[in-house]
């Protein structure tokens, strides 16, 4: 015999939520290491939360955006060393 109720677990709004956070976060990341990988991954979170009408519009474009940066880093940071990749130390 149960005596409460199953938890219920409510995926939309938090989901959102958590999606445009972490496009911010990875996308702030990856502006110092793994730009290549951050990047993409921040464009697509951002992407799908705003798809699906997150609360946390603001912090979502930033993931958007910041995601567009880190792509457009790597790319300055590869032609001005002349190669396909790049190292703060040198």
């Amino acid at each position: 015999m149960r005596l409460t109720a199953p938890p219920r677990r409510e995926t939309g709004r938090r989901d959102t939520e958590g999606m445009a956070v972490a496009s911010f976060v990875l996308g702030l990341v990856g502006l110092l290491v793994l730009n290549f990988g951050l990047g993409p991954i921040a464009i697509a979170l951002a992407t799908l939360a705003l798809r699906r009408d997150t609360p946390r519009r603001f912090r979502a474009l930033l993931g958007l955006w910041l995601g567009i940066a880190d792509i457009a880093i790597l790319a300055v940071l590869m032609a001005a060393n002349g190669a396909t990749s790049w190292s703060i130390v040198g």
